[in-house]
């Protein structure tokens, strides 16, 4: 806002200028300082001094009304807090990228154009941060400061100041992704990096400069996407620094023992896996996944994908958990060229909810770390679905045995039912209901067991977890040693939720009006006017809500007061035609091509008739992180002439 850093080099040139120009003696930090001090700066800029925190479990208050056609709004879910100087913060500086190559050939961007961009977000110890979005380029003008909170109450003392040793122990990295936009709204992950900040703790002046190179995912993960210039600075400054060896030691030492624990892991996986494969030979086909590689290519143990995540005042029940895993995006990872494999990436869950989006299993394991931070006994099953395809989905054991299976990208519920085989012909069995064909292996953040059931069949499946010549269980400390929080660096802490950035009803006039403008322009192109009628779209209201209502609790309610008023708002002799449809996206272009494809909406958007007039709804309902449920609701009434 004030320009610190141009109004500090202004005062120190003309300090220097002055205090250097009788005698050419050395000025020290404290005269420099003091002439900073004497012109009032240092006050100005302890009192402009706000840094961002992110209001998880406050209310928020309404953010003014944004301009309509400024494209980088400033998200309203960052409230300003003042500095508390007796806390330790990392002032983390991105200054700037470099040799991002992929983009040597972008033309510059015309001023106003929209372009693609860069958009880095942080995550440091329960606190996350997100940086301006930059336009994408070889060398992306990253310029933002993050003020991290090292100084937490869970360190003991908690009106002591940290010092450098005590900060020393904490081995939480700072984890950066970085995101792309396109100019459609489209995210892409770039890269996602585990940023050893305690290299600071060992620098002189408290202050360090490190080139980070970032890698690519999935299957680059080997490959240079770019550099970041960042700049680590303790503030208040250390009273004493210590020195590279020991800092050193400790990074070695850190390391050893993670090695080592993932070592005496994976000695351990292989002999289980030995004894799960002489119970039947069948056994090496079926799907028990142990490992699976995250964005970064790491092979890390899937129960580590897993920890018990409270929502705060977020989401107030299971099946909303369960409403909101189903709106964030769904998409395979991708793959460079042809032959069908399936390229597996399990993401850590800050790469999943800042892209919004990811594949089958980032949502399964979210899903599952929700429900059990509402207290239920979940569990994600590893199996396929029809055509024998690989699939995820969420599974919660009931106190009285129940099994509930939930579909993580749809939010349905299914009770499970065995079949029992051995029953006479005549004996009605429970029809499945639910898509899944196989399970291999089920796995929480404490438990996993492998099936070894005589068959794989979910629907003759047996969950009695205690029986273990059914499911074959893993040791706990085994999982323990290599999984819990705080054990080692090697699986990165989950990042708090935050809550939505998006204003739901502007978002939803905002696509109402695009997707009138549209609708007029198909039928202009058809030769039809269109004449809109404002209070039937308004009577459309009541029959959207009450869809994400069934969507989110599974109960229908409130539809004989919609039929009432439709009934009303239709004269005798006029036919009404409506049509429905979710997305979970807000591009209203897209969803207006999707909609043409439904023959029954074709008809709607393109009636002909006598005294037509049409009617168009949209309702985005907004949930944590950027996730939205838009439905769009088409309608037209029109004179029956037969």
């Amino acid at each position: 806002q004030m320009d610190v850093h141009g109004r500090i080099r202004e005062v120190l040139a003309e300090t220097i200028r002055e205090e250097l120009a009788p005698e050419h003696q050395q000025l020290s930090t404290e005269d420099l300082i003091k002439a900073l001090r004497q012109r009032g700066i240092i006050d100005d800029v302890m009192k402009e001094l706000k840094f961002i925190t992110d209001v998880n479990e406050k209310e928020r208050t309404s953010a003014p009304k944004p301009s309509t056609h400024f494209v980088d709004r400033e998200p309203s879910v960052l409230k300003k807090t003042n500095i508390d100087p007796t806390r330790r913060y990392l002032y983390l500086q991105v200054l700037g990228g470099k040799a991002f190559l992929e983009h040597l050939q972008e033309p510059e961007p015309l001023p106003g154009q929209i372009c693609s961009t860069f958009t880095l977000c942080l995550h440091f110890r329960n606190q996350r941060f997100r940086s301006k979005p930059v336009p994408c380029a070889c060398e992306p003008d990253f310029h933002d400061g993050f003020l991290l909170e090292v100084h937490k109450d869970s360190l003991g003392d908690g009106s002591k100041m940290v010092d450098a040793t005590t900060m020393l122990s904490i081995c939480d990295p700072v984890h950066m992704v970085l995101i792309k936009t396109d100019t459609f709204g489209e995210t892409t992950l770039v890269a996602s990096y585990f940023l050893e900040w305690r290299s600071v703790l060992a620098a002189e002046n408290g202050v360090t400069n490190v080139a980070v190179e970032l890698l690519g995912v999935g299957t680059e993960s080997k490959v240079s996407v770019g550099v970041l210039n960042i700049r680590l600075e303790m503030y208040p400054q250390l009273s004493k620094t210590l020195s590279p060896e020991v800092t050193n030691t400790q990074f070695a030492l850190e390391h050893q023992k993670t090695a080592e624990k993932e070592r005496l892991f994976l000695v351990y996986a292989k002999q289980w896996w030995r004894e799960y494969l002489q119970i039947r030979p069948t056994h090496n086909v079926r799907l028990v996944k142990i490992f699976a590689q995250d964005e970064n290519g790491v092979n890390r143990p899937v129960c580590s994908y897993i920890r018990p995540l409270r929502a705060g005042r977020l989401l107030d029940t299971p099946r909303q958990a369960a409403r909101f895993v189903s709106v964030l995006g769904y998409e395979r990872a991708p793959v460079i060229g042809g032959g069908g494999g399936k390229q597996e990436q399990w993401c850590t869950l800050l790469a999943f909810i800042c892209r919004n989006k990811g594949d089958c299993e980032d949502h399964a394991n979210l899903l599952c770390s929700l429900l059990l931070g509402f207290g239920l006994e979940a569990f994600v099953c590893v199996g396929t679905k029809a055509k024998g395809v690989p699939h995820t989905w969420v599974m919660t054991c009931g106190t009285d045995g129940t099994i509930t299976f939930w579909e993580s990208l749809t939010g349905h519920r299914y009770i499970h039912r065995p079949i029992n085989p051995d029953d006479p012909p005549l004996v009605e069995q429970p029809k499945p209901l639910y898509p899944y064909r196989t399970i291999g292996c089920i796995f929480n953040h404490q438990k996993f067991f492998g099936n070894c059931q005589p068959s794989d069949a979910v629907e003759v499946c047996v969950f009695d977890l205690h029986d273990a010549s059914k499911w074959k269980p893993m040791s706990g400390e085994a999982i323990k040693s290599v999984c819990s929080p705080g054990t080692t660096s090697s699986v990165p802490p989950f990042p708090p939720l935050c809550a939505s950035t998006i204003d739901a009803a502007i978002t939803s006039n905002e696509i109402e009006l695009q997707l009138r403008i549209l609708v007029s322009e198909h039928r202009k192109d058809l030769g039809l006017s269109t004449v809109w009628d404002d209070q039937l779209s308004y009577l459309l209201s009541p029959a959207l809500a009450a869809y994400e209502l069934e969507r989110t609790t599974s109960i229908s309610a409130g539809n004989e007061e919609f039929q009432d008023a439709v009934r009303r708002a239709v004269p005798d002799g006029h036919t009404f035609k409506g049509f429905p449809i979710h997305f979970v996206y807000r591009n209203a272009r897209r969803a207006f091509a999707t909609c043409l494809r439904s023959p029954f909406c074709e008809e709607i958007i393109c009636c002909r008739g006598d005294q037509v007039r049409l009617a168009v709804r949209v309702r985005v309902f907004t949930y944590p992180e950027s996730a939205c449920a838009v439905w769009i609701m088409f309608a037209c009434k029109y004179r029956s002439v037969l």
